[in-house]
């Protein structure tokens, strides 16, 4: 469990010597020179539920899907004018920049064994930004989370968690930093070979949501403060999406399954969690899809994957709007220059809708 970016980096030289190729230069997904900003753009359809969502979604809004040809895409973060994501099955980090297309930013970015996997998702998962720009990732099937040191996929990398009382985590999912510099992430076990908590990799007796207080300041290429890590709830069996309000005075976590929930936990001055409260539950939806990735924007709403398609909740929990999609989505993010975009990781392919208000900054300045 002692790895280091020395220990990485030789292994995907190892990779590279065995597959014939550069570790780093995999076939990309799509050609940037030439790959169209639009691929396709359709008139957004729109389950509204409250006339707030009026506010939300201009009229005549559109749907543009931007990339496609993937497998199952998670992850998204808007990192000096382009979109990084993942492709879980295929063991990628991606990028897309508009006008030039999708290139792969880093291959192995989960698991690094040349021996196959035998599971369905071997790749890494969601990914953010800390304070000082720097990605940061849940390593998934690598069971961990990591951070680049620069925007180098081959650059130094460290990590910031791999076990909680000597025991590895089961496969980090969702996380988001804190203004005090603490990141917190959830840890179901979909990454693993089964995806179930029977799975005999499976240490861990919970699929809990953790809380790393000092990530900011950790040195690079440190080993894991490992001590210190924090179970803040262990009652949620499968925790995934994550994110604060604009204030920071309540973090979001909802639960794919088996039941449906949105769930909003006070934070206290020191950032553990108290009073619990169902946000939504939306268990006896059928359509295909989990709650999962969320965010939300400068006025609080809430954004998240969910059955169905990419649904819009007040900080209260009521439930605004729902955009239908046909293909499962797993997570959305804000880009653009004006940070008023919204891009959706759906199933294969990539989308953006351009809404009226902004979103929250992945990191405040309390």
């Amino acid at each position: 469990m002692q790895r280091t970016h020395v220990s990485r980096t030789l292994l995907l030289l190892a990779l590279a010597t065995l597959s014939g190729c550069k570790a780093h230069q995999q076939p990309t997904a799509a050609s940037p020179a030439s790959t169209p900003e639009i691929q396709a753009a359709t008139p957004l359809k729109v389950d509204r539920f409250d006339p707030a969502a009026d506010r939300i979604i201009p009229a005549g809004a559109t749907l543009e899907r931007v990339a496609s040809g993937f497998t199952w895409i998670e992850g998204p973060v808007w990192v000096n004018g382009a979109l990084f994501f993942t492709d879980i099955p295929s063991n990628r980090i991606l990028r897309w920049t508009p006008g030039k297309g999708v290139t792969t930013f880093l291959h192995p970015s989960g698991y690094l064994s040349p021996a196959p996997y035998g599971g369905p998702e071997p790749g890494s998962n969601a990914m953010t930004l800390d304070a000082k720009g720097r990605l940061t990732v849940a390593g998934h099937a690598q069971r961990d989370v990591y951070r680049f040191e620069t925007l180098d996929p081959q650059g130094q990398i460290t990590f910031l968690a791999d076990s909680y009382q000597n025991k590895r985590l089961n496969s980090p999912n969702d996380l988001v930093y804190r203004s005090d510099g603490s990141l917190y992430f959830t840890d179901p076990p979909y990454g693993l070979r089964t995806q179930q908590d029977t799975d005999p990799a499976k240490q861990l007796k919970v699929n809990g949501v953790y809380r790393i207080p000092h990530a900011l300041t950790q040195a690079p290429d440190a080993q894991p403060d490992r001590e210190a890590l924090q179970l803040l709830v262990s009652n949620l069996p499968r925790p995934n999406g994550i994110a604060f309000s604009p204030d920071e005075k309540y973090l979001y976590v909802d639960n794919s399954q088996p039941k449906k929930l949105w769930m909003r936990y006070r934070v206290k001055p020191d950032g553990t969690l108290t009073d619990p409260k169902v946000l939504f539950d939306d268990t006896a939806d059928t359509r295909p899809g989990n709650p999962d990735g969320m965010k939300v924007d400068s006025e609080g709403n809430i954004y998240s994957a969910g059955p169905g398609g990419v649904w819009i909740f007040s900080s209260e929990g009521k439930h605004l709007a729902t955009i239908p999609f046909p293909q499962r989505v797993a997570n959305v993010a804000w880009g653009g220059p004006d940070h008023k975009t919204l891009y959706i990781c759906a199933s294969s392919d990539l989308y953006r809708i351009h809404l009226n208000i902004a979103g929250e900054p992945l990191i405040q300045n309390k």
